[in-house]
């Protein structure tokens, strides 16, 4: 299959459409990006990586984040995690506080941004954030194998700034006994997280990890993997995993700074960037061209 080819097919189908998206206003760092840019990687078993468009570029993978720290997570305490976030999608938006009243400060998965704040508190413990943080990028530049991965202090500094809603997610979390660490302390390790600064290049090298296969990273246990991938799949595009499950059939996780980190198992690692979001807070053209990937190369789990 000339995967070169195809990439550049949808790099210049995406070229060609109007309707964009609109870029996340509310952290003032991605309201300034350009929405017109577009880039796509993949990372196969075999060792190839083929990229299109503005592939190179580095922006802020956001909640992309969010399937690194759960591998640490699960990593660190097994099951035992699932005390204290759940694994059902939540059919509302990715900072609802809505569920959490009526399930007593449990979030209903560790996607949405209170499971993932969950999640975080949890690789926090014992750990300073500093030391926290050092783990995380440790680990994504292993699955990458590119040390220049780092954290973009500007981004996080405006989410430190805007984060009121976070702030008050982890509040009545903490409320209800399921926070360990101070909410300053969580919440700040969190917008660190979120403010990884990375290109779909190097994103789909750092995806290989849940991959499989003899010759990509192995850096959890199969079993792990295979849990993370269900809820990519039932999970990783907030409200609308369902209609990305329906559309791509693929297990993915989408972030409001316009990446989506989509998985072949067996097959390959597909990093796409476009900045401006959909309705459900899903890069507009990333999810249409994740689409018209699976669809030529019938690579959906339910092919």
């Amino acid at each position: 299959m000339d995967f070169q080819r195809m990439l550049d097919e949808i790099g210049h189908e995406m070229a060609r459409r109007d309707d964009r998206g609109a870029v996340a206003t509310y952290i003032p760092e991605l309201a300034d990006i350009d929405p017109d840019q577009f880039g796509m990687a993949v990372a196969t078993v075999d060792g190839r990586v083929m990229v299109t468009g503005d592939a190179d570029v580095p922006f802020s993978i956001q909640s992309v984040s969010k399937v690194f720290t759960l591998a640490l997570a699960l990593g660190r305490h097994g099951d035992g995690l699932w005390h204290r976030v759940g694994r059902e999608p939540s059919g509302h938006a990715f900072n609802s506080i809505l569920q959490l009243e009526t399930e007593h400060g449990i979030p209903r998965n560790p996607f949405i941004n209170a499971g993932a704040l969950v999640v975080t508190d949890a690789i926090l413990e014992g750990r300073a954030p500093k030391e926290t943080l050092a783990e995380l990028l440790q680990f994504v530049r292993a699955a990458a194998d590119d040390d220049a991965i780092h954290i973009d202090a500007d981004v996080a500094r405006s989410e430190q700034e805007t984060g009121h809603r976070n702030m008050a997610l982890a509040q009545f979390m903490a409320a209800h006994g399921n926070l360990r660490n101070p909410v300053e302390m969580t919440c700040g390790t969190y917008f660190h997280q979120c403010a990884i600064a990375m290109s779909c290049r190097q994103l789909a090298m750092a995806g290989r990890f849940l991959v499989g296969g003899r010759d990509m990273p192995g850096l959890v246990a199969r079993r792990r993997m295979r849990r993370i991938l269900a809820l990519m799949m039932t999970c990783g595009h907030y409200d609308a995993s369902g209609d990305f499950a329906f559309r791509v059939g693929l297990p993915g996780k989408s972030g409001v700074g316009g990446a989506i980190l989509v998985i072949a198992p067996g097959r390959a690692s597909i990093a796409v960037w476009s900045p401006g979001l959909n309705a459900n807070g899903n890069s507009h053209l990333g999810t249409q061209a994740t689409e018209v990937f699976a669809t030529r190369t019938n690579w959906s789990v339910f092919d």
